[in-house]
């Protein structure tokens, strides 16, 4: 299962909310992304306000979220799905799209 920053497996039991929003990226740090990411970021206040967790996941070491999370003041969840388990799960058919930086 994908791993949070604080290094916790995420079970399905942690995303029990009537609403969540997962979003896959490719790569921390790019360009593309690192635009999506602060987009989630500048809007947690209605997130929040609405009970809505963002999560942010993407095949990145949990060292390399860290660094992107604390250059960007980004205030959700990011996960590293290193083993590509949630995204098969889901159905994600890719997330390497145009990440480029």
């Amino acid at each position: 299962m994908p791993v949070s920053g604080s290094g916790k497996n995420v079970k399905k039991s942690d995303l029990d909310n009537d609403i969540n929003i997962i979003y896959f990226y490719p790569k921390d740090d790019a360009l593309g992304c690192t635009k999506e990411a602060c987009n989630f970021r500048d809007e947690m206040r209605e997130f929040i306000k609405n009970k809505i967790p963002v999560y942010g996941v993407s095949v990145d070491s949990i060292e390399s979220h860290k660094k992107f999370k604390e250059k960007y003041s980004l205030n959700f969840v990011l996960l590293s799905d290193s083993k590509k388990e949630l995204i098969k799960k889901l159905g994600v058919e890719s997330i390497s799209g145009s990440a480029r930086g």
